[in-house]
């Protein structure tokens, strides 16, 4: 490294980052808030409907529904609605799902939560791979024609929708060849727990939904990749380079890749967010229990209190990794020096 070491980062630094960090959840928290309270339906009402369409009739049904308002706390004026979902929130109390009354919004999200982070890092940093070495490859001039060709021809699944894809590789691998399960987390008659039993089958059944997002998204970072590459390859240091006559791989990764990767780094932190709302649906086709088919599900059954809970989360996650990624940063590079650059 040069310079010997890398310099600490400030304490004026990290307080405006760790500043900025709780200012974008709370501000996004409290859109989240908001934006139901823009809506024409009542969450009491909504419920009220189900019991009513399950047992034909409701009796005192206008009790009823001013005891759901009260235990919403939806009877209360908003700025005590408000205060009262901020305080909430500190603690990660959701409240309990409508649709699922009386389960609390933290259990559900507890129980659906590993399930997405596990295919999320999978699938984004497989993808991560694939993309930024497919974007190397292609603007590297020592790549053989032939990969030239392939790789460009493969981004053509980026141009698919999440759901297709998942659909396509459900047809091909699971209908027509039985490789993999069609749908579900896990095996029907798997014990869940530290064994591998349950471990293959998690890893068996995840393996679709998995390449389902990967063989869309890796054109994202292959795209880029290809784009820095093409800056870095003409700088002067990466022609320094070659005048030494050092080898093409060894100028490959030292100095082209390792310098286009920086920004690379940053938009993964920003996938996160966007990857889990690409997850949604794959999710739901493939019957896997998590974020995706939870926030789906609840949409479609009005549950307020779990699209919040999930829309915080999913904001928390994002916000938390931008904040991580970018007091990383100097230990990634240590050219990189915060304040100033000095």
């Amino acid at each position: 490294m040069s310079g010997g070491t890398t310099k600490a980062i400030p304490v004026e630094y990290l307080f405006n980052r760790l500043l900025t960090f709780f200012l974008t959840v709370f501000i996004a928290a409290s859109i989240i808030w908001l934006i139901p309270r823009l809506s024409p339906i009542d969450p009491a009402e909504a419920m009220l409907g189900r019991m009513a369409a399950g047992a034909g009739f409701v009796e005192n049904a206008d009790q009823i529904l001013a005891d759901l308002r009260t235990q919403f706390g939806l009877d209360e004026p908003l700025w005590k609605q408000y205060l009262a979902y901020l305080k909430s929130l500190a603690v990660f109390d959701f409240g309990v799902s409508v649709a699922n009354f009386p389960t609390p919004v933290a259990q559900m999200l507890a129980a659906a939560l590993p399930w997405t982070i596990g295919l999320m890092i999978v699938s984004v940093v497989i993808a991560f791979i694939i993309g930024n070495a497919a974007g190397a490859f292609m603007a590297w001039q020592e790549t053989p024609k032939t990969w030239k060709v392939v790789i460009p021809a493969a981004m053509i699944f980026t141009s698919i929708p999440p759901i297709l894809s998942g659909l396509l590789l459900m047809w091909l691998f699971s209908a027509q060849l039985g490789w993999f399960p069609l749908t579900g987390s896990y095996g029907l008659f798997v014990t869940p727990g530290w064994n591998w039993e349950f471990i293959y089958s998690v890893i068996e059944h995840g393996a679709l939904p998995a390449l389902s997002i990967v063989v869309v998204t890796f054109g994202f970072w292959a795209l880029g990749m290809r784009g820095l590459m093409t800056t870095v390859q003409s700088e002067d240091y990466v022609q320094l380079a070659k005048a030494k006559g050092l080898r093409p791989r060894y100028i490959l990764y030292r100095y082209m890749i390792r310098n286009a990767i920086l920004p690379q780094v940053t938009a993964f932190a920003l996938k996160i967010g966007l990857l889990v709302t690409g997850q949604i649906l794959v999710e739901r086709i493939f019957s896997y229990n998590g974020m995706g088919k939870l926030i789906y599900d609840a949409i479609l059954n009005q549950d307020f209190a779990v699209i919040q809970g999930a829309s915080y989360v999913v904001i928390l996650m994002t916000a938390a990794s931008v904040l991580l990624v970018d007091l990383l940063y100097p230990f990634i590079d240590p050219r990189i020096r915060h304040g100033g650059g000095r």
